[in-house]
C-alpha cells in the first residue's frame, strides 16, 4: 500500500488530504510538495492499549508513506505522565515498547512498509537542557487563559487545573521544532493545540508549522473507543469472537449514516486499505447474494435508504477486521517475548489471562469426563473495592421528556467527554439545587435505558426513614473523575474496580446494605469513611441512612 511511486505535486496534495476534515496552512502545504518531501509527525501518549480505532491514523500514515513524506511517529510519554499521572515511569518505558510493536504490527497489517518510518521517545529529547528552557520562555508568553483552552479537548478538564495539564500544549507545540518537521497531523480534537501552537511558536523565534486534522470517527462499539473501558473497545489483541460480539452491539441503526461507527471504519479504514473504492458486503444466495457498492457514496446512499441490512453491514466489518488482526494476534500467540511485554506493560491483562486459561483448562477437564474437577480459581471478595466511584460535577439537569419523576444531567467525571445520568430525583431535590454542583457517582453500573434514554451512572445519595433525600458531596475543592475510596479497600489493594458491573451477580446488592452515612454524616461502608484525596464524602443532615 505504500510502494513508492512517481506523483505529481498535485497527486501527492490529494493523498495527503484525502479524507481529512481541516487542513491548515493549505498553501504552505502545496509550497513544500512543489519543492522537497514534506517531513510530518504524528504522536500517541503512552497510556492504556491501542485499540482498533487506531487504524484510522494508520491509514493516514500509509497515505503520507506513498506520497513520499518522512513520517516521525512520536511515542509521547512525557505527555502521558503529564496526563494526570496514568502510570509511573517503569511501566510507561515498557508501555512505549508495546506501542511501537503494536504500531508497527498494524501498519504491516495494512501492508505498509515501517522502513521509511522513524519512531521517537518524547523523553529522548524533551529533557535536554535547551527543551527545557524552552518551556520556560514559552511560559513567559502564554497566558493561564490560552493554554487551559488549548487542551480543552485533550486534557481532563477541572476547576482548578493541575500546573501539568496546562504545560501539554506547549510541550506538543514544541515538539514540531524539536522534530524538525513541517507539519503534524492529528484528530480534529487537536485544533485548539494546532492553533496554539501557530500562535506562540513564531513568538519564539520558531516557524509556524502546517496542521492535518482527521474527523473524529464514532468508535465502533457506539461514542468513543476508550482504552480505560473494556465494553467500549475492541482491543487489537482480542479474539476473533471477542471482535465479532462487540460488534453486534455496536450502534448502527437502520438509515443512520451521521453517527454510524461501523459505517465510517469502512470509510476511513477498509476501502483505503483494500486500495480500490468497491465495497462487498457477502452474503448467502439464500438471503439475497452479494451486495456490491463501487465507492464509499453509494453504500452510505443506499445504507441512509435502508437497502443494507445494519447486520449485513456488520458481518462485513467484522470479517475484514478480523483479518486485519489475524497477523497481529498471530505475532504475540508465536512469541513468549512479546507477551511478556504485554504482561509487564499492563500487569492487569496477565491476571485476566490467567483466568481465562483456568477457566479454558476446567472447561476441558469438564469435556473428557475427568472424575477430578479442576479447582476454581479464589472468587474476588464483594466488597468496595469492586465499585467505581468517582466524583462528578453535573454540567447540567432537566426533566426527562417522558417522565416526570426523572432528571436526565450531564455530568463530567474527567473523561473527554460528559456522561448521560438518568436520576429519579424529581420531587426530591429542585432542579435549580442539581445545576454545577459536585456529587458522588457509581460509574461501573452498565448501561440502562430508563424511559429512552440510555444512564451512564448513577447519582449517591442518602435516604432518611421519611423520603428525604440528600445527595453525597464530596470536598468543594476535588476535581471531576477524583476516585472515592475506603481506607483498607482501595483499589492498589485489592484491585481495580469491575469494568461493569454483572447485573446477574448482584454485586452492588450485595454491598449495598452495608452502605451507610455514620453519625457525623460521612459517608460510609461497614462503619468506614468513604475519602477522597481532599477529604471525606459528606451528606448535609443525614445520619445512619442508607445510601442508595
Amino acid at each position: 500500500m505504500a510502494s513508492a511511486s512517481p506523483l505529481s505535486a498535485e497527486e501527492k496534495l490529494s493523498l495527503i488530504t484525502r479524507n481529512l476534515q481541516e487542513t491548515l496552512g493549505e498553501e504552505a502545504l502545496k509550497k513544500v510538495l512543489a519543492e522537497r518531501e514534506l517531513k510530518i509527525y504524528w504522536g500517541t501518549a503512552t497510556t492504556g492499549r491501542p485499540h482498533v480505532a487506531y487504524f484510522v491514523p494508520m491509514c493516514k500514515i500509509a497515505d503520507f508513506l506513498r506520497a513520499g513524506c518522512k513520517v516521525t511517529v512520536l511515542f509521547a510519554d512525557l505527555h502521558a505522565y503529564l496526563d494526570n499521572q496514568k502510570a509511573p515511569w517503569d511501566l510507561l518505558r515498557l508501555r512505549v515498547q508495546y506501542y511501537e510493536v503494536i504500531i508497527k504490527s498494524m501498519l504491516e497489517s495494512i501492508g505498509v512498509s515501517t522502513d521509511k518510518l522513524l519512531f521517537v521517545r518524547g523523553t529522548s529529547f524533551q529533557l535536554s537542557e535547551k527543551y527545557i528552557l524552552d518551556v520556560f520562555r514559552l511560559s513567559t508568553t502564554v497566558t493561564q487563559h490560552d493554554a487551559k483552552k488549548a487542551g480543552a479537548e485533550v486534557v481532563k478538564q477541572v476547576e482548578h487545573p493541575l500546573l501539568s495539564g496546562l504545560l501539554y500544549p506547549g510541550l506538543q507545540a514544541l515538539d514540531e521544532e524539536y522534530l524538525g518537521v513541517d507539519a503534524q497531523f492529528g484528530g480534529v480534537d487537536q485544533r485548539k493545540i494546532f492553533t496554539y501552537a501557530e500562535k506562540y511558536m513564531p513568538q519564539l523565534g520558531y516557524a509556524k508549522r502546517i496542521h492535518l486534522m482527521n474527523p473524529m470517527v464514532p468508535g465502533l462499539t457506539g461514542g468513543k473507543m476508550s482504552s480505560s473501558d473494556a465494553e467500549s473497545k475492541i482491543d487489537m489483541l482480542d479474539s476473533a469472537d471477542d471482535v465479532r460480539k462487540k460488534i453486534r452491539k455496536a450502534f448502527c441503526e437502520e438509515g443512520n449514516v451521521t453517527e454510524n461507527g461501523v459505517l465510517m471504519f469502512v470509510k476511513y479504514v477498509l476501502i483505503p486499505v483494500s486500495g480500490k473504492d468497491e465495497f462487498v458486503i457477502s452474503r448467502l444466495e439464500k438471503h439475497g447474494g452479494d451486495l456490491r457498492f463501487e465507492n464509499f457514496a453509494a453504500l452510505e446512499k443506499a445504507f441512509a435508504n435502508k437497502e443494507v441490512f445494519p447486520l449485513d453491514l456488520k458481518n462485513a466489518v467484522t470479517d475484514a477486521l478480523n483479518l486485519l488482526m489475524d497477523p497481529i494476534r498471530a505475532k504475540f500467540d508465536g512469541s513468549q517475548e512479546l507477551q511478556d511485554l504485554l504482561h509487564s506493560a499492563y500487569p492487569e491483562s496477565k491476571a485476566a489471562a490467567a483466568g481465562e486459561g483456568k477457566a479454558a483448562k476446567e472447561a476441558k477437564g469438564a469435556k473428557g469426563g475427568s472424575k477430578q474437577p479442576a479447582a476454581k480459581a479464589p472468587a474476588r471478595e464483594v466488597d468496595f473495592s469492586r465499585l467505581d466511584f468517582r466524583v462528578g460535577r453535573i454540567v447540567k439537569a432537566e426533566m426527562h421528556p417522558e417522565a416526570e419523576k426523572l432528571y436526565v444531567e450531564s455530568v463530567d467525571i474527567g473523561e473527554t467527554e460528559p456522561r448521560t445520568v438518568v436520576s429519579g430525583l424529581a420531587g426530591r431535590i429542585p432542579l435549580e439545587q442539581m445545576q454545577g454542583r459536585l456529587a458522588v457517582l457509581l460509574c461501573n453500573l452498565k448501561p440502562a435505558n430508563m424511559r429512552g434514554v440510555k444512564s451512564h451512572a448513577m447519582v449517591m445519595c442518602a435516604v432518611g426513614e421519611d423520603g428525604t433525600t440528600e445527595i453525597l458531596s464530596p470536598p468543594a475543592d476535588c476535581a471531576p473523575g477524583d476516585r472515592v475510596f475506603v481506607q483498607g479497600y482501595e483499589h492498589e489493594k485489592c484491585g481495580p474496580p469491575d469494568e461493569v458491573l454483572n447485573p446477574k451477580k448482584k454485586v452492588f446488592e450485595t454491598i449495598q446494605p452495608d452502605l451507610q452515612t455514620l453519625d457525623d454524616k460521612t459517608a460510609g461502608y461497614k462503619g468506614l469513611p468513604w475519602m477522597t484525596a481532599q477529604g471525606p464524602v459528606i451528606a448535609q443532615t443525614l445520619s445512619s441512612a442508607p445510601i442508595r
